[in-house]
């Protein structure tokens, strides 16, 4: 993410704001923003936010679930 001004990119502010409403994991936010994973969890902790990890939602637990059910097959 290399930028002449202090100021965030519009890409990173979108993936933060999308990693935050857990409408992106942490993986595609880093990517949708230019960076690592390391780098975006940097960015969460110093915009105050603690990363999160697994599912957020009943929703989202059960296609973890289909999913890991549909590889034993």
């Amino acid at each position: 993410m290399a930028s002449s001004s202090s100021e965030p990119s519009d890409e990173l502010v979108t993936a933060v704001g999308r990693y935050v409403l857990g409408d992106l994991s942490l993986g595609r936010a880093a990517e949708a923003a230019g960076l690592s994973r390391w780098e975006f969890e940097k960015v969460l902790e110093d915009a105050g936010f603690t990363s999160l990890y697994g599912p957020r939602t009943d929703e989202q637990l059960q296609r973890e679930i289909d999913v890991t059910l549909d590889l034993d097959e």
